[in-house]
């Protein structure tokens, strides 16, 4: 499947292959779903062939990752604003939102530097750090570099496995459920430890 895109792909124009991969890249960060790891990996292929160049690539990708990053953070920021705090949401208190912020504002930059290492879990992260009203110059810088990393790594990835695609696609996959496993895993035992400290209270 993947050589076939890989084939497809190696037909455009460097220019077009670069806005393509742009694309993905910010369009991940509002639609988790798009595979946009795997296309910088294709991108990385390419570079090994010498159909595109390395830096274009790293720069088109890297790049497309911070502007999706910062578009789910504006919409957090303003989401924030203008429905929660307004009371708008009848379903969503103040106060429960006030709660995810404070822990969010304390422990925040740190998964704003790990958020491209947390495959399904980017689109959340990017949108609560505009929520919790995040600096923005520390955010940007943090999510900049956190990017350039995973960034790099896949590109690697690309030029030294060449066109085996789906062998690395198989790889990502398992580190994705991994990390989604294992976040499911955090956050059940912190809703479990929130019902029990609210339970002896009332007790």
């Amino acid at each position: 499947m993947f050589e076939t895109i890989l084939t497809q792909i190696s037909d455009f124009t460097p220019l077009w292959i670069y806005l393509t991969i742009f694309f993905f890249a910010y369009i991940e960060n509002l639609f988790p779903p798009s595979p946009s790891d795997i296309v910088v990996v294709i991108g990385g292929s390419l570079v090994g062939t010498g159909t595109i160049n390395f830096i274009p690539l790293f720069f088109s990708a890297t790049l497309g990752s911070l502007a999706g990053f910062l578009t789910a953070f504006i919409i957090g920021w303003q989401f924030d604003k203008k429905l929660v705090h307004s009371g708008k949401l009848k379903f969503i208190t103040v106060e429960a939102v006030e709660k995810v912020e404070t822990a969010f504002r304390k422990y925040g930059y740190y998964l704003i530097v790990a958020n491209r290492f947390l495959p399904g879990t980017r689109a959340v992260i990017s949108f609560f750090a505009g929520m919790s009203r995040l600096n923005v110059n520390k955010t940007t810088t943090l999510s900049l570099v956190s990017s350039a990393i995973w960034n790099a790594f896949l590109i690697y990835l690309g030029i030294a496995f060449g066109k085996n695609v789906d062998l690395i696609d198989s790889y990502l996959r398992t580190y994705s459920n991994i990390i989604l496993a294992i976040t499911g895993i955090v956050i059940l035992f912190f809703v479990v430890k929130y019902f029990i400290t609210k339970r002896k209270k009332q007790i």
